[in-house]
């Protein structure tokens, strides 16, 4: 399993990931919250701007989504990440 590190520059925080739960999912469980809604990739209300790293999608989401931007529900993590967040 591999463990990828999310740097959330806003805060100046670093958080462990693994792809075994959503990035959403890791915020919350380090006493983070972010916004959302459906958690599934329709509404777009849990999008952040990714500054540097790769994401893939196992569906590509319904929510539009800019070149820079990631979806936290569904975005699977392929490399150490850095969010405005």
């Amino acid at each position: 399993m591999k463990i990828y590190q999310i740097t959330l520059l806003q805060s100046a925080q670093i958080l462990a990931h693994s792809n075994q739960v959503s990035l959403l999912e890791t915020l919350e469980q380090n006493g983070i919250t972010h916004e959302y809604q459906c958690r599934s990739g329709y509404c777009g209300s849990c999008r952040v701007k990714m500054k540097k790293g790769k994401v893939s999608y196992k569906e590509h989401p319904l929510a539009f989504v800019n070149p820079d931007e990631i979806l936290l529900c569904c975005c699977q993590v392929e490399t150490d990440l850095e969010l405005e967040l």
